[in-house]
């Protein structure tokens, strides 16, 4: 079975003929002869009937068929019909058929034979299933040809569903490459059809794609397949992004403010600043939305009474960003800070530098890291860090583990649920009443194939090449116990990513940025500070730059407060550029 990251077909979609008419490709009718009379004339024949509905293609040998078939599928394209002459040299009409079937297996099959190969055309209907063979000559086609073709084509429309035009990502589940693949386009909103090419052997749908592709493929995964008939093999995420239209570098290199991250509180602090006529410009390191846009569902953002999903937030704030002209750059890196004068110097992972008036630090956490030996090896393989929203459907019949008490793993236990056949909470704490909302308590607590286990922590994990197990042990009996696994989720706190900085600001101890009071110690201001007065309430060490959200020291971990801080920030800098300016 393969997993799509798509919406379902409507009722008009599964029309061929009315989805043309939208633009899908035409389904194909081939035919093959090595006879270039014969050939002609089947080619007219089925152009002066079919051509409005289908795009008729010939081929001059077997050979030359199977590589317009293995392109036809790896574009995506249906395949109607193929209709072959049995006497071809090399390659008679019964052996591109068998081997045809491999890669087209819905398609009508049809067999040309001479008088004399009516023994050789029943064999074809047991060796290569054919549907139907023709005698020549076949004159007049409105009694020998037409009428059995339209049975076979009203019979094939009939079942026909249009294939996925998209992008199609190739791979294996248990490929942290595939993943993180995967991961990086549900994030960034780009859809997209996943397909296990381990399921080759069991779906005749993979099979014939992954043999159309050629062996060499199979050595390159994940393999990203491009609508245009384009190939990306193994790409590094910059690559992918430069294919699918997101920008990664910038349009000039002086904005009135910069914001590193794109999380809620960046994308609020964009929208507001550009909508007050600051040119801004927006550096993500992974994808707009940050652990927010990880949410499988938020339910108590206000104005939100259903909820929304994260990756609905960040979609919608994305949307009112670059109405404002908020230009976002991602994936993209910031690994440095400089000073001059009244600038701000921000350094790019691709070597480039943007200047800036105002600077605002709102890069938000990264995950903690569980501490178990030989766990690293199997992240993307069965260890997943946040809220693996595409992951979730692969997890079908399965039992998930979910480490963590606080909302996020209550959001994601709630999401695999869905799919999961039992979901286990993993949980150090006595009960989930100090960690997690009343509200996800309560829905947890009303989901049959949720358990929570408190008092119980993993303490190794098992597998080669992907998960395998897990051992859990049970705090107050000190009692161990290894279990099957495959899906291990985990949410377990966060820390900052603020080493990049270097000491250009100040710090805590864990990590986290300093700001406004903060920064006031025995009622001394920062050495670095160079103004006479003090910070304001979300400025740093430095005037001029500014931190918001999870970032900052102190900050309350919601998406709504990251929001908030996002918007009044605005207000600070432009006191801040009214002084400079």
């Amino acid at each position: 079975m393969k997993s799509f990251a798509v919406k379902a077909l409507s009722a008009t979609q599964r029309n061929p003929f009315s989805a043309h008419l939208r633009g899908m490709p035409k389904p194909v009718l081939l035919t093959v002869d090595d006879d270039p009379e014969v050939l002609r004339a089947i080619e007219r024949d089925l152009r002066s009937r079919y051509a409005n509905r289908y795009r008729v293609m010939r081929a001059n040998s077997g050979s030359a068929a199977i590589t317009t078939l293995r392109e036809l599928k790896a574009r995506n394209n249906p395949v109607a019909l193929l209709l072959a002459d049995q006497r071809m040299p090399q390659m008679d009409g019964v052996g591109f058929l068998s081997e045809a079937m491999e890669l087209h297996p819905l398609a009508k099959r049809a067999l040309l034979t001479a008088y004399a190969d009516t023994s050789a055309a029943i064999d074809a209907i047991n060796a290569a299933r054919v549907h139907y063979y023709f005698m020549k000559p076949w004159d007049p086609p409105e009694e020998k040809l037409y009428p059995a073709l339209d049975d076979l084509l009203h019979d094939w429309s009939s079942t026909f569903r249009p294939p996925y035009e998209g992008i199609r990502v190739l791979g294996t589940r248990w490929s942290n490459r595939s993943y993180e693949l995967r991961d990086f386009l549900a994030r960034n909103q780009v859809p997209y059809q996943w397909i296990d090419v381990e399921l080759a052997e069991s779906d005749p749908e993979v099979r014939g794609l992954v043999n159309s592709l050629g062996p060499e493929a199979a050595q390159s995964l994940p393999l990203i397949l491009f609508p245009d008939g384009a190939r990306l093999a193994e790409p590094p995420l910059p690559a992918v992004a430069d294919k699918i239209g997101l920008r990664t570098r910038a349009q000039t290199n002086f904005y009135d403010l910069a914001i590193v991250g794109g999380g809620p509180a960046g994308l609020a602090a964009a929208v507001y600043g550009a909508s007050e006529g600051l040119r801004t410009v927006i550096i993500e390191r992974e994808a707009p939305g940050g652990q927010a846009g990880l949410s499988s569902r938020i339910e108590n953002y206000l104005g939100f009474p259903s909820g929304l999903t994260g990756s609905d937030l960040a979609r919608r704030a994305v949307a009112q960003a670059k109405r404002f002209g908020v230009e976002i750059l991602s994936p993209q890196e910031a690994t440095g800070i400089r000073i001059d004068g009244p600038y701000r110097y921000l350094k790019l992972a691709d070597g480039s530098e943007i200047s800036c008036h105002v600077l605002l630090l709102a890069m938000g956490v990264q995950w903690r890291t569980l501490g178990v030996p030989g766990i690293d090896r199997l992240q993307g393989a069965g260890v997943y860090y946040g809220g693996g929203t595409s992951e979730a459907i692969s997890c079908k019949g399965e039992t998930v583990y979910v480490i963590g008490g606080a909302n996020s793993a209550g959001q994601a236990a709630m999401h695999f649920s869905k799919f999961a056949e039992k979901v286990v909470m993993l949980v150090r704490g006595d009960s989930l009443a100090s960690t997690m909302s009343h509200y996800l308590i309560e829905q947890i607590e009303k989901t049959a194939n949720i358990e929570v286990w408190t008092q119980t922590s993993v303490v190794g994990v098992h597998g080669d090449a992907r998960l395998s197990g897990i051992t859990v042990l049970c705090s107050p009996t000190g009692e161990t116990k290894q279990l099957p696994a495959s899906s291990l989720f985990i949410f377990i706190g966060a820390l900052p990513r603020t080493e990049w900085l270097g000491n250009v600001v100040e710090r805590d101890d864990r990590g986290f940025i300093l700001s406004g009071p903060d920064l006031i110690r025995d009622g001394k201001k920062p050495e670095s500070w160079t103004l006479s007065r003090d910070p304001s309430l979300l400025e740093t060490s430095i005037p001029g730059i500014f931190v918001v959200g999870d970032v900052r020291h102190g900050s309350v971990k919601r998406v709504a407060s990251g929001v908030g801080e996002g918007a009044v920030v605005v207000q600070f800098m432009h006191q801040y550029l009214a002084k400079v300016q």
